[in-house]
């Protein structure tokens, strides 16, 4: 409880860091497509898929991609942590390595590989979809206050 409150932020300064933001992802909205197209790809989207559902080991090579995302959008707003569930979720989905055992319990070992991978993908595409807001909006789009969510300002 006391690293949620912890968290909190006046009003004022949630306005300020939200114009950070906006204004860092108009900065580097170009870095960040290229970023989305790389997980939207064949071989890291598609293919991550097909090897959960083939069984394959090569499922966890998708761990990699939702790092490089999740360091991409950590620099964005250097000046908060992300979001605790966030974090929570990444971790539980990266740093695996692969051993015979965990065929026995694939779903298990897997899922949250996919399940980091997804929230980090949708993070960033909340970043490109809204990096052309000429100011925050209100009222807020779903989109943009679940994104706001991962630094907390929401």
């Amino acid at each position: 409880m006391d690293e949620l409150f912890a968290r909190l932020v006046r009003p004022e300064e949630r306005d300020r860091l939200e114009r950070v933001l906006l204004s860092r992802l108009k900065e580097r909205k170009a870095e960040l497509e290229r970023l989305l197209a790389k997980l939207n790809s064949h071989w890291t989207y598609e293919d991550g898929f097909y090897r959960y559902y083939h069984g394959s080991c090569k499922v966890y090579g998708i761990q990699s991609e939702t790092e490089h995302a999740v360091r991409a959008l950590r620099e964005l707003l250097p000046e908060r942590k992300l979001n605790l569930s966030f974090e929570d979720i990444i971790r539980g989905g990266t740093g695996k390595e692969f051993e015979l055992s965990h065929n026995r319990e694939w779903p298990r070992h897997t899922r949250p590989i996919l399940e980091a991978f997804c929230h980090a993908k949708f993070m960033v595409e909340m970043a490109v979809s809204y990096a052309d807001l000429p100011d925050p909006p209100q009222p807020m789009p779903s989109g943009w206050a679940a994104f706001l969510y991962l630094y907390d300002l929401r």
